[in-house]
């Protein structure tokens, strides 16, 4: 039988690298949960993204134990890792800042499927595309 939940909490914590301060400590701590049992398993399911932001959903049940799902790194910092910038255009229709090729993008795309409201792959790819462009990055 599944436990009630109490509280749902949602933030995003760098992969692999996470520690007890802001957001994780104070979003935790007020519903009692032990910090640092969460940190030490999500550093552990995380390792292989090493720094960039992983989204979590954590549950959060009466008797302050927890569980979380761990969701897909954001396309932006996929595409900028991809691209190997910085950060992204403030005036992406004029200054571009990078490009990616279509394979990358794919790949990008092939990774976030199940986060995104996409039924196919070439779906995906589209809304990847959009958010490159957003963020001033080219599609080869």
């Amino acid at each position: 039988m599944a436990k009630r939940v109490v509280a749902v909490v949602k933030f995003q914590a760098p992969g692999g690298q996470a520690t007890p301060a802001p957001p994780i400590g104070p979003a935790l701590g007020q519903h009692n949960v032990n910090i640092g049992q969460f940190v030490t398993q999500f550093n552990e399911r995380t390792r292989e993204y090493n720094g960039i932001p992983i989204p979590v959903v954590i549950s959060i049940h009466p008797d302050s134990t927890f569980t979380f799902i761990i969701k897909s790194p954001p396309a932006a910092a996929l595409l900028k890792e991809a691209a190997q910038v910085v950060k992204g255009s403030g005036v992406p229709n004029k200054e571009k800042v990078g490009q990616v090729t279509a394979d990358q993008v794919r790949q990008i795309a092939e990774k976030k499927l199940a986060d995104l409201s996409a039924h196919s792959v070439e779906q995906a790819c589209k809304i990847i595309e959009g958010t490159a462009r957003s963020m001033g990055i080219t599609v080869e």
